[in-house]
């Protein structure tokens, strides 16, 4: 006898992703027939198919029958009513429309050139230049023109032969795709699988269409109730969906009849409406410079794949300006957010340059690739990466990389309908081991709930996310999410050098409750004859400040730990780092905070135990003398900080940054310790002043712009400034105020600046006199001072320069001069510095 369930939906967006992915997940666990019928649209839906749910449009207030029928029908029947009684109206909240009006503002030695361009959001960044092509995307609203229909049994047989077929190459594309594009071909063979999405095409035949025509109607079926579904993920699978019945349309009739491929020849910039994941990865990448998109967001597959590329790519892109420039050259920056085109010279100079910058550190940095993070005294500290799927790892070890020093896990299970399976997660762990190649990676557990949310767990919302219901706190609950992934870890721990960590840990009880599960899961293995590491290191993440008074009990129960010190600073200083009206409390240069540091690592070391550091804080090349001086056995950071990182270490020495540190933590203020790390700077292995790597004779530099830039950039190159442009902004503002041209053909830009590490002065001898202002100029002094050890060295140095400037034979003495040695000496003499 069939159960019926009575009920009003109560959810203000009705039936979208996140509450159909919580109804399916419990109704899969029944062998019963369970189905959802809408008494207002009168549409029944398989209540074990997010797709079917969405499809029966169930908005709020709509009365609605749970029919269920089958062996356990009973338990579903009970099971059922307390999840609609109880659960139900908690499974979703009003949605809220987020939009990122944030913009990065252009550098200034760019704007002045009023470029052209389109601002867009970047979701890859990189810069890249390339003629503009469009691509046609797939539009199953003008596929038409089938061949007359068969027999309904003939065109039946077309479907299923097509679906096995599409199948069958589905597969063999992901047996030998890289990680990130076996997902997508996943999800799209998840979609042939899917039982509501054949049994639509086969009810569209039983009406005598073709099955041409019976997959167009079905696209456009699934595409309707996604675009409706109210889930931003779920849009975004629309086009996963065309690209699925697009490829279903080749099968049938032959690629000759559907295509939609691009062939590129020369360096290009793609643009389209929209862009399947198989046209894609049809494109050659060898040619394939940058990606612009007007439909997608962040987790479309097309964008997914192209981040795993490192394709530069914009989405949100206003094609209809851009129509008149295609074949055309074009600068895509995805750093800035923007397209540009019409490129004037300058603006094709302004990236030259660029070029020639990341060059220039490439080249110079290229030493420290395959070296151990080591000081000058000998020291070492493992520079590690930080990432958060497996298709990064390449990428980190290639950086430089000694190991991976923080897997973030949770990314494998957000913006998806489902949580991956033990298989999935396994493999993903795999293939990072084997890009590894035996050195270590540390997993962390997932951190979901609070600020990273997981629609499937139906995790309600907080006021106080950080304070609240994730990572840990949420493992008992979740028990069977936790325990496949430690089983999963465990696994793929027998081919390469795993580490597991604990994210958010605040109690021996937490530590005690997650050994325990992790002896019966070994002991699960062991009874399977699965082989694992025995030894497989456990440790956890510090950053809940309770535990900074146990580390003593810690260490006697764990292997390791690692510092987040973004969390660690937030929970020590009680400070939410998102509220505006409170971020400049939040400073991890509090000297308690380094006090509190300081205790973490020599208590952990007094128990011959391990700690590193994966915050932000690892990566701030200002701090690094403060964490050589703590005594930390690993920094962990993203990528592109890692070489920067062991260049700048390689000039520390362990004994004077220990030193450093015992100051630092008897400040009173952070603005004393910064005042401390500035003249620490200043003094260590003491940095002249002016330096030959900061004077440059006769540059291809055309305009006021150029000469700033490219001085700005020398101290990127010579290690004295880490941020140029924000450097070069300080310049800027001194030269909106007054232009700093003396007369004689010289100026002297000058700014203090907290951008500038190493006071310096830099020089550059034109080759060709420029316009300064109202003036030429053939010969740029620049002082860029510190602003926390300057004191009043900044207008000494300028008055000098400005009244020897007046003096003819040190004028003609520096522009006769030859070499940047000569130009040093006579400044140092003249200027006696």
């Amino acid at each position: 006898m069939v159960k019926k369930i009575t009920f009003a939906c109560v959810l203000p967006n009705g039936i979208h992703a996140r509450p159909a992915s919580n109804i399916e997940k419990i109704c899969k666990q029944f062998v019963s027939a369970i189905e959802w019928h809408n008494l207002r649209t009168n549409v029944t839906a398989d209540a074990k198919s997010v797709l079917s749910l969405i499809s029966s449009n169930t908005l709020l207030n709509d009365n609605c029958h749970l029919l269920i029928d089958g062996i356990d029908e009973e338990q579903a029947y009970q099971r059922l009513s307390t999840f609609i009684e109880n659960e139900f109206p908690f499974c979703d909240e009003a949605l809220t429309s987020t939009t990122d009006d944030e913009i990065t503002p252009l550098p200034r030695s760019l704007s002045n050139l009023n470029p052209h361009i389109i601002r867009a959001k970047a979701v890859c960044g990189g810069v890249a230049t390339g003629v503009l092509k469009q691509v046609a995307n797939i539009d199953l609203n003008k596929i038409g023109d089938f061949p007359a229909a068969e027999s309904i049994e003939k065109e039946q047989n077309k479907v299923k032969n097509a679906l096995t077929k599409l199948t069958k190459v589905i597969a063999l594309q992901i047996e030998c795709a890289a990680e990130t594009s076996k997902d997508i071909l996943s999800a799209h063979q998840a979609i042939l699988e899917d039982p509501s999405f054949y049994e639509l095409i086969e009810l569209n035949l039983s009406s005598n269409l073709t099955a041409g025509a019976a997959i167009i109607n079905t696209a456009k079926f699934f595409s309707d109730q996604l675009i409706n579904s109210g889930s931003e993920y779920l849009k975004e699978r629309v086009l996963d969906i065309r690209d699925v019945c697009f490829q279903l349309l080749q099968q049938i009739y032959g690629e000759n009849q559907f295509s939609a491929h691009q062939k590129l020849t020369a360096p290009t910039i793609c643009i389209a409406e929209e862009l399947t994941p198989s046209q894609f990865l049809e494109l050659d990448k060898k040619y394939l410079k940058g990606l612009l998109l007007v439909q997608g967001g962040t987790t479309s597959h097309t964008v997914i794949l192209a981040r795993s590329f490192n394709i530069p790519t914009l989405v949100g892109v206003d094609i209809e300006i851009l129509k008149n420039h295609m074949d055309k050259q074009v600068q895509i920056d995805g750093d800035l957010g923007f397209i540009a085109y019409n490129l004037s010279p300058q603006v094709m100079r302004y990236y030259q340059l660029e070029s020639n910058l990341n060059a220039k550190l490439a080249e110079k940095q290229k030493v420290f690739i395959d070296v151990a993070g080591t000081t000058a005294d000998g020291t070492k500290v493992e520079i590690a990466a930080n990432i958060a799927h497996s298709i990064e790892a390449q990428a980190a070890f290639n950086s430089g990389a000694e190991s991976i020093g923080l897997f973030r896990t949770e990314m494998l299970y957000m913006d998806r309908h489902n949580e991956p399976s033990e298989d999935e997660l396994y493999n993903t762990f795999c293939q990072a081991i084997e890009v590894a190649k035996q050195r270590t990676i540390i997993i962390r557990t997932f951190d979901i709930g609070g600020d990273k949310p997981v629609n499937y767990l139906n995790i309600p919302s907080e006021n106080n996310p950080f304070l609240g219901y994730r990572a840990v706190r949420i493992y008992q609950e979740y028990l069977t999410l936790f325990r496949t992934q430690l089983r999963a870890i465990l696994k793929a721990s027998a081919h390469g050098k795993l580490k597991i960590m604990i994210p958010m840990i605040s109690s021996m009880e937490e530590i005690l409750w997650i050994k325990e599960e992790l002896a019966n899961i070994k002991q699960s293995l062991r009874n399977q004859k699965i082989p694992f590491d025995e030894k497989i290191p456990l440790g956890i993440m510090l950053e809940v400040p309770s535990v900074m008074f146990i580390i003593d009990q810690c260490c006697e129960e764990i292997d390791f730990f690692s510092i987040g010190s973004n969390d660690l600073t937030q929970y020590l200083l009680a400070v939410d780092r998102d509220n505006a009206k409170v971020t400049k409390h939040y400073n991890s240069l509090n000297p308690a905070f380094l006090r509190g540091l300081d205790h973490i690592v020599k208590t952990v070391h007094h128990y011959g135990k391990w700690v590193g550091i994966c915050g932000e804080l690892a990566s701030k090349g200002s701090v690094l003398p403060l964490l050589v001086g703590l005594g930390l056995d690993e920094l962990s950071m993203n990528s592109p900080n890692i070489l920067a990182t062991k260049a700048r270490l390689a000039k520390l020495n362990r004994s004077d940054c220990r030193l450093l540190l015992n100051k630092a933590m008897d400040c009173r203020t952070s603005l004393e310790v910064e005042h401390l790390l500035a003249q620490f700077r200043m003094e260590q292995a003491e940095i002249p002043l002016i330096t030959t790597q900061t004077i440059t004779i006769a540059p291809d530099w055309l305009s006021k712009e150029e000469v700033i830039k490219g001085m700005t950039d020398n101290l990127l190159v010579a290690g004295r400034c880490r941020y140029p442009q924000k450097l070069a902004e300080d310049i800027w503002l001194r030269e909106d105020v007054f232009s700093t041209a003396l007369g004689f053909g010289f100026a002297i830009p000058h700014t203090k600046s907290e951008h500038i590490e190493q006071s310096t002065i830099s020089v550059t001898k034109l080759a060709t006199p420029i316009i300064w202002g109202e003036e030429e100029v053939n010969f740029v002094i620049m002082l860029t001072l510190n602003k926390h050890t300057a004191g009043d060295q900044h207008m000494r140095i300028f008055s000098k320069l400005a009244r020897r400037i007046m003096h003819e034979q040190f004028r003609t003495l520096l522009t006769t001069s030859t070499s940047a040695q000569e130009i040093e000496n006579i400044l140092i003499k003249e200027l006696e510095i």
